[in-house]
C-alpha cells in the first residue's frame, strides 16, 4: 500500500491563535448525527473533516467491481495490495482516493448500502486502512488546519484512542430511520448496528471515557454547541 496526497491546495486558513492542534474522534451508528456535527465543528474551528465511512464504501465498491467476495481472503489480500491510496481535499473535507479515483455518489448506491458492513467487518480491510486513517492527522497539520475531526465507528477506540476529545453520538432508532429516509437512503438501521457492533474486528462500541451525546431531541446547532463548550474548555486549558 502506498499513501500519498495527490490533490488539494494548502489551506488559506492560518491559525490566528497559538492553540494546540486538536484531534476530535466522533463515533456512533448510522444517522446519529456524526457527519453533520463533524462538518459543523470543522467550519467553526478550522478542522479538517474526515468521514471514514466513505473509505469503507469506496473500497467496498472497488472490491465488488473486481469481483472479490468477502469470503475470498487470498483474493482480497492480493487486490488490496494493488490499491494506491491518496487524499483529495475539497474545502475542509478530505476524501480518500483509490488509484487516483475520487469517490462519487456511486458509493451511496443501494448495492453499497447492502454490502458495506460485510466488507467493513473484514480484519484485512480494516488493517489495510488503519495507517492511512492515522496519517490524515499529518495531512491536516501540513495543510494548515487547526485540528482534525474524524467520524466513524472505531475512531475513539482504535484509530485515535488518545484523541483530545472522543465523542459517541446516539439517537433513538426511529429518529435515525426518519433521518435516513430524508436522505433518500434505504437501509436497516438496527441491522447495520447489530452487524457493526458484533464484528470481531474493531466493533462499533462506546470508547472508554468517551462523552456520550443523545441527539434524538436536539437540533444540529444544539449538538454542535454542546460539543463546542467542551472544545473551548480543552483549548483554553
Amino acid at each position: 500500500m502506498q499513501i500519498r496526497v495527490i490533490r488539494g491546495q494548502k489551506s488559506k486558513h492560518n491559525s490566528v491563535t497559538q492553540s494546540k492542534f486538536i484531534i476530535i474522534a466522533i463515533d456512533g451508528g448510522a444517522a446519529a448525527g456524526k457527519s453533520s456535527t463533524s462538518r459543523g465543528l470543522s467550519a467553526r474551528y478550522r478542522l479538517m473533516h474526515v468521514d471514514t465511512g466513505s473509505f469503507y464504501r469506496a473500497t467496498t465498491l472497488k472490491l465488488m467491481e473486481a469481483g472479490i467476495k468477502p469470503s475470498n481472503n487470498s483474493a482480497l489480500t492480493d487486490e488490496l495490495s494493488a490499491l494506491k491510496l491518496g487524499t483529495a481535499l475539497s474545502g475542509n473535507t478530505a476524501s480518500i482516493t483509490i488509484n487516483d479515483w475520487v469517490p462519487d455518489k456511486s458509493i451511496r448506491s443501494q448495492a453499497i448500502n447492502d454490502n458495506v458492513s460485510h466488507y467493513a467487518a473484514l480484519p484485512e480491510l480494516r488493517s489495510f486502512l488503519l495507517d492511512y486513517q492515522r496519517s490524515l492527522a499529518d495531512v491536516a497539520r501540513d495543510r494548515g488546519f487547526d485540528g482534525l475531526v474524524m467520524e466513524g465507528r472505531d475512531i475513539g477506540s482504535v484509530i485515535f484512542p488518545n484523541a483530545d476529545l472522543r465523542l459517541y453520538l446516539f439517537a433513538d432508532p426511529a429518529k435515525r430511520a426518519q433521518r435516513r429516509a430524508k436522505e433518500g437512503i434505504a437501509d436497516s438501521i438496527e441491522k447495520r448496528d447489530q452487524m457493526d457492533s458484533s464484528r470481531k474486528a474493531a466493533p462499533l462500541q462506546v470508547p472508554e471515557g468517551a462523552t456520550l451525546i443523545d441527539s434524538s431531541e436536539l437540533t444540529l446547532d444544539e449538538v454542535i454547541d454542546k460539543v463546542a463548550t467542551i472544545i473551548d474548555s480543552i483549548r483554553s486549558s
